[in-house]
């Protein structure tokens, strides 16, 4: 139980490179008070590593619920849901594409690679604090995630 007495901490993955968009994620889930655990890797490599405990994640846990940028360095966001979505042991983890693009290519193709949610990232601070809030009250109050 957390500190309100209410279920166990949540396992959350950010896989995003912009440092200022971690720390306004991890401030906006901090907000909504929910009981979580961020962990953050900054690209493709990493995420996969700590998808696979793989190398200095081998500790890793897995996690309930992936919020992943499509913009990365090496490689992009939908290359790594593309290896998300086709390994049986990591599938069922819900993906929400969290991104600036609001391009409907990216859209479309997010969605042929099996995203679960595709949200386009505001650049307004306030607006932005809000869409994660959403997240949050959505995937981590309402929806029933997969059991591990």
């Amino acid at each position: 139980m957390n500190e309100t007495g209410v279920g166990k901490a949540i396992e959350i993955l950010l896989i995003e490179d912009d440092k200022e968009d971690v720390l306004l994620t991890r401030e906006a889930l901090k907000a909504g008070k929910v009981n979580n655990f961020l962990h953050v890797v900054e690209d493709g490599e990493q995420a996969l590593d700590f998808l696979r405990r793989g190398g200095r994640y081998a500790d890793a846990p897995s996690p309930d619920l992936i919020l992943l940028d499509l913009n990365l360095p090496g490689m992009s966001g939908r290359e790594i849901l593309v290896e998300i979505k086709k390994d049986p042991a990591l599938r069922v983890i819900p993906v929400v594409i969290l991104t600036t693009s609001d391009a409907d290519d990216d859209i479309l193709e997010s969605y042929k690679r099996h995203a679960n949610c595709y949200i386009h990232k505001p650049v307004d601070l306030k607006q932005f604090m809000h869409v994660v809030g959403q997240v949050k009250e959505f995937w981590l109050s309402i929806v029933k995630l997969p059991p591990k």
